[in-house]
């Protein structure tokens, strides 16, 4: 596979735990009770398997924060059609990457997406190695990352980098 070009944000101190890292706050999973009232999470909840624990957002976690204990989704993916387990392809793009989901730009979401779409409504075998040939992974500031089209080329995907409503059709 394709290693995708990357720009990273300045490199943190591992020695130094983030404010979040292995917090603990699910102390026993299998007891513990959703508590989360957010409307948008209660709408997004059938993205997730039943077993999901949801917790308040933390408004001071950035996109860089590691945790032992839980992920952070952003509401994007799921706004547009994903559900968790993400598919083959999103799947290996973030494990490749090694970034974290809420690192992901809206667009970056959009165009996974649309290639999950591809792949499975039309059969055509898209992989990283495509991808890779397609974007140049970059960073947007704050430790998110968006895909930016080869030089010399056109978008790929229209409308995916853009906050357009219609990018679908």
């Amino acid at each position: 596979m394709a290693k995708m070009n990357t720009r990273s944000s300045p490199a943190k101190d591992p020695k130094q735990d983030s404010p979040l890292k292995s917090q603990g706050l699910t102390k026993n999973p299998s007891m513990e009770l959703c508590r989360f009232t957010d409307p948008e999470v209660d709408q997004l909840r059938h993205c997730f398997p039943d077993v999901t624990i949801f917790r308040p957002f933390d408004s001071s976690m950035k996109s860089d924060c590691l945790s032992q204990t839980w992920i952070a989704f952003p509401a994007a993916p799921f706004q547009i059609g994903f559900t968790y387990p993400f598919p083959t392809l999103t799947q290996g793009f973030f494990t490749l990457t090694g970034l974290c989901y809420i690192q992901a730009m809206p667009m970056v979401w959009r165009a996974l997406y649309t290639l999950e779409l591809i792949v499975e409504h039309e059969g055509i075998d898209i992989g990283l190695s495509e991808l890779s040939r397609l974007y140049n992974l970059v960073s947007h500031g704050s430790h998110c990352y968006l895909f930016k089209s080869k030089p010399q080329q056109p978008h790929p995907i229209l409308k995916t980098n853009k906050n357009d409503t219609n990018w679908r059709n």
